[in-house]
């Protein structure tokens, strides 16, 4: 590792390779090219500190460099230890962001990196993705938090966090989270993870969905991008789910809906997409067909059992970079992916940059809010406002060139009115 006064990372001659691919995703975030001109001519974050909890990947560096040019200085760490791309990594560095952070980190790493970044800015923004960066601030920077105008929150996982945290009356500062947006659920969290997902286990197995079956744990917005796409490839898929409503969304989309003890039988493919704890425990390993394939899409490496899958393995050994055989007494053979890591940024580059295009537009224009707004909000975890949403949602279909129906004034007072009625 490399380390100076512009960070942690592996290795600074990377710049060159990861500026050529921040270019090339740069194309294709054309939301946040009009955001990136905006702010460069009006510069609303002008000497604001920012400290980002974020994956190193292209589509995050088209985002921070969006906030530089309009005034920020930027601190960065990874939001994962396997997500970091070195040569993004690299590059930001050059370019002035202070960044701590490279691809296979410890645990005791990771949390180096994390600090070394709130250290090195002593933020008055957090972004954060999965909610660490907060939560440290929270618990071993506290004396920080009062500076703190306000934070945005990337995923599922964060935000129940930080509800968690606002529940108890622990929240320091305002929370706006971004994962909630329209224009980020619907697409990012949907064909974004969906794509992802499928893209990471195919990277790192080679194996073909056709005719397999696929079991997807958690049928939010990320499990129906999961289930949409696995079943684009001919797969057969079932849904594990324990809302009564997802559940029956499920299957009104046609898809088999059972609990994990009897999905465990017939899967050979496991996707976890749920934000929880142990959805793939030791009972359900103990079901599981010879070369059965274990993923997860997850911000945190807690949904499959890893612990338990040590437990009752009698054998274990490295297949590929992202392939390890865990063999049970038996002699069959359960394959995990990526450590139990997101697949998707581990296996593979994760969401494709134009969806990433409205949810880092989102995570932009929210800073700004926050530094424009922050001391009239209360401390707790806030929607994003919806005129940025429909802001974001209006700038994506121009760049498409889309042009949609307005309604007339004899309509929009229509929508607005009690009186008319049946005539």
């Amino acid at each position: 590792m490399e380390k100076s006064e512009k960070g942690i990372v592996k290795d600074i001659r990377l710049a060159a390779e990861g500026l050529r691919r921040i270019e090339f995703v740069a194309m294709r975030m054309p939301v946040l090219g009009l955001l990136r001109e905006r702010f460069k001519e009006e510069k609303p974050l002008k000497g604001v500190k920012i400290t980002a909890c974020l994956h190193v990947t292209t589509e995050t560096a088209v985002l921070l460099r969006t906030l530089k040019e309009g005034g920020a200085e930027i601190s960065l760490a990874a939001a994962n230890p396997l997500s970091t791309q070195d040569d993004v990594a690299a590059a930001l560095a050059e370019e002035g962001i202070k960044t701590f952070a490279f691809r296979g980190e410890t645990t005791e790493e990771y949390y180096e990196c994390l600090d070394k970044a709130i250290e090195s800015r002593q933020p008055e923004i957090l972004l954060d993705d999965g909610g660490d960066a907060i939560t440290r601030v929270h618990e071993k920077f506290s004396a920080l938090a009062d500076a703190v105008i306000g934070a945005c929150e990337e995923t599922t996982t964060g935000v129940i966090r930080h509800k968690a945290r606002e529940l108890a009356s622990k929240l320091r500062f305002p929370v706006i989270a971004v994962n909630d947006a329209e224009t980020k659920m619907m697409f990012d969290n949907r064909y974004g993870t969906g794509q992802s997902t499928i893209h990471g286990i195919l990277n790192a197995t080679n194996i073909l969905f056709a005719g397999k079956t696929v079991v997807v744990a958690g049928y939010g917005w990320c499990g129906r991008g999961i289930a949409l796409r696995a079943r684009g490839l001919g797969a057969n898929v079932v849904v594990v789910e324990v809302n009564p409503r997802k559940a029956l969304e499920a299957v009104m989309d046609g898809y088999r809906v059972m609990p994990m003890r009897d999905a465990a039988k017939i899967g050979d493919i496991f996707i976890t997409a749920t934000g929880d704890i142990s959805v793939i425990r030791k009972e359900h390993f103990t079901e599981m067909k010879d070369g059965a394939i274990l993923a997860n899409a997850g911000h945190f490496n807690v949904e499959i059992d890893i612990k338990g899958l040590h437990e009752i393995a009698v054998k274990r050994r490295k297949v590929s970079e992202h392939v390890e055989e865990f063999t049970l007494h038996d002699g069959r053979r359960l394959f995990l992916l990526s450590e139990g890591r997101i697949v998707n940024l581990t296996a593979a580059y994760g969401h494709p940059p134009e969806v990433m295009d409205m949810s880092f537009a989102n995570q932009a224009l929210c800073v700004k809010f926050l530094v424009e707004n922050g001391g009239k909000l209360e401390k707790r975890v806030y929607s994003v406002p919806k005129e940025i949403d429909e802001e974001v949602a209006r700038l994506k279909l121009q760049t498409m060139g889309i042009e949609i129906e307005t309604l007339t004034e004899e309509q929009a007072k229509y929508l607005s009115s009690w009186e008319a009625g049946t005539s």
